[in-house]
């Protein structure tokens, strides 16, 4: 199973429905950055994606974007073969 990492804060909802549905799918370990705990990943992470909100999602080395993107990648088919990749 690829890495999964996951930019992310404590007090986010979508951060949470995206854990459980990666969670739901198999995946055993995310790899979390918590931008609320360490702010100076927050450039980081809007380096990377271009985007400032969270989460942000990687599988593997490809960005699949925040938890609207995920919800819509799994119901399109795409989610699960990139976690057996």
């Amino acid at each position: 199973m690829p890495r999964v990492l996951m930019y992310t804060s404590a007090s986010c909802p979508y951060c949470s429905a995206a854990e459980r549905l990666l969670t739901n799918k198999g995946v055993t370990a995310i790899d979390k950055v918590r931008i609320d705990l360490e702010p100076e990943r927050r450039d980081e992470m809007i380096e990377r994606t271009g985007r400032r909100t969270v989460p942000q999602i990687f599988i593997g080395e490809r960005h699949i974007g925040g938890f609207d993107d995920l919800a819509a990648l799994d119901r399109a088919g795409g989610l699960s073969p990139l976690l057996v990749a």
